[in-house]
This record gives structure tokens, C-alpha cells and sequence, in this order.
């Protein structure tokens, strides 16, 4: 559902794909090819959210900010399943991985992962490609370039995915 708080209403580009059952409220900016899947909840009450071009949010993900720190999201980045992003900045293609907490004022370098599970505590930062592990998080060694090129092709794959995904239809199962 799309909902506006207060003054501030969504924009959410023609091109977006956002689930059904996906809750985007508030000062929320999503931008071409972007896509928000089932059970997502992206609530900006109190501060903006910003998920750029191609970038894919993936199912039962959360979202959210504080008043001095807004949750900005790069263009062409994964936010695996089950993944919660709190007033933090994830720079243009990273992946996070599911389960992974980003927590207020961090930041997570151009071309990063932050592996399954991870949790990047409040105001951390990481260089651009950066392996991201653990809990407290911690880099471990410099992305590879077969990484980076796994990482744009499974980006493609949910930009592909989501333009399908808008014809899909509601149907009504008949017992048997």
C-alpha cells in the first residue's frame, strides 16, 4: 500500500514495481527500474528515503530513518531478503545481504557487500568495494571483479524480474 503521512507523499516512478502487500509511506523518493517486493515496509514518518535507479528491495525487507539521518540507496543495489536499513547511506552498487542490519549514520562504500547476517553498528564506515562480514561487521578483503560482475548481473536479473512482475494478476483458486 502506498500511504501519505502527513504532507509527504511517495513519488514513485511509472516504471516501479511495488508489491501488493509492500507498505511505502511518507517521504519516499523510488526511482526508475526500482522495485519493492512482498512484505517490504519503507516508512519515512519522520525523515526522507531515497532508493535509487535499478535498485531492487527485496522481500520482508525494512526501512526506515530518524530525524537527522535519512536512508539513502544508490542506484543498482540489492537489499536481500529480510534485510533492515535504518538512516544510513548505501552507495551506488552494493549488495546487502539477507538478514544484514545497517544501522543510523553508517555508511557502505560504492561496489560493497555486506554478507548474510551482518550487522554494521550505528556510524560505521566502509570504502567502496569492501566484503563486509559479521557481527560486528567487519571488512575482510576488497571485492573482486568476477564479484562486481555477479553483483550487475543479478541487479539485471530483479530489473527483468520486476517489469514482469507488474503483469502479474490476482487470481481466484477454485477447490478442488
Amino acid at each position: 500500500m502506498i500511504h501519505a503521512i502527513d504532507d509527504k507523499e511517495p513519488f514513485i516512478h511509472p516504471s516501479v514495481f511495488v508489491a501488493w502487500n509492500a507498505e511505502v509511506a511518507g517521504d519516499v523518493e523510488l526511482a526508475a527500474e526500482a522495485s519493492v517486493w512482498f512484505n517490504v515496509t519503507i516508512r519515512a514518518d519522520i525523515g526522507a528515503v531515497r532508493v535509487g535507479r535499478g535498485s531492487n528491495i527485496q522481500d520482508g525487507s525494512v526501512i526506515h530513518v530518524e530525524t537527522d539521518s535519512p536512508c539513502l540507496i544508490g542506484d543498482h543495489v540489492t537489499v536481500g531478503h529480510g534485510a533492515i536499513l535504518h538512516g544510513c547511506v548505501i552507495e551506488d552498487d552494493c549488495l546487502i545481504g539477507m538478514g544484514a542490519i545497517v544501522l543510523d549514520k553508517a555508511r557502505i562504500g560504492h561496489g560493497s557487500v555486506v554478507g548474510a547476517g551482518a550487522l554494521v553498528t550505528q556510524g560505521k564506515e566502509f570504502p567502496p568495494n569492501s566484503l563486509i562480514i559479521g557481527s560486528p561487521a567487519k571488512a575482510v578483503r576488497s571485492i573482486e571483479p568476477t564479484d562486481a560482475e555477479r553483483l550487475q548481473h543479478n541487479n539485471q536479473r530483479y530489473i527483468t524480474l520486476a517489469a514482469k512482475a507488474k503483469t502479474w494478476r490476482l487470481v481466484e483458486c477454485q477447490p478442488q
